[in-house]
């Protein structure tokens, strides 16, 4: 069965991301082993630090993964501390990662009326610095993400169903 690995890129439960990620498991379960990393998790990249248990878990579970699915929001016009910190941490050694020629599917979202482009762009060169593959399809972005949550999840369907629709294009070319 296909395995998808979703990194969200807020550590707060009730944010965007994490509704996002809620609202695209629930899309593609039973049919696909969805996970969810917790980056929050993950000690500040220092390579002087060696066999962290977290970091160790983390690098395995995208190792595993048939693909990541990042749902980044936009902090200061690029991708939050907290999910470069994870990828920091599972880009080693370069150019040789857990990364390397991995299928990766970007959303983004945003309080804004862009929806997190510009983080969106961030991540594809981050992504593509370390020898990633990111999907290409229309950017999935969700702007004024905040109003768009209900009960824990994203309840905009207009933009899940065209998020579903890219993400079942992903999957399928796993």
């Amino acid at each position: 069965m296909t395995q998808v690995l979703f990194i969200p890129g807020s550590l707060r439960q009730a944010s965007s991301s994490r509704a996002t990620v809620r609202a695209l498991v629930k899309c593609l379960e039973p049919e696909i082993t969805c996970r969810v990393a917790d980056p929050g998790l993950l000690p500040h990249y220092n390579a002087d630090i060696g066999n962290d248990p977290a970091v160790e878990e983390f690098i395995v579970e995208v190792a595993a993964a048939d693909g990541v699915v990042f749902v980044t929001p936009e902090y200061n016009y690029s991708i939050p501390g907290v999910l470069k910190n994870a990828i920091d941490w599972a880009s080693r050694p370069a150019y040789n990662s857990v990364f390397k020629d991995k299928p990766c599917f970007i959303v983004s979202v945003s309080g804004g009326a862009l929806g997190g482009v510009r983080a969106q762009a961030h991540l594809k060169y981050i992504l593509n610095g370390m020898l990633a593959r990111p999907f290409a399809c229309q950017e999935i972005v969700i702007p004024q993400a905040n109003a768009k949550i209900a009960d824990g999840y994203l309840a905009d369907k207009a933009i899940l169903e065209f998020a579903e629709l890219n993400l079942r294009a992903f999957v399928s070319s796993l």
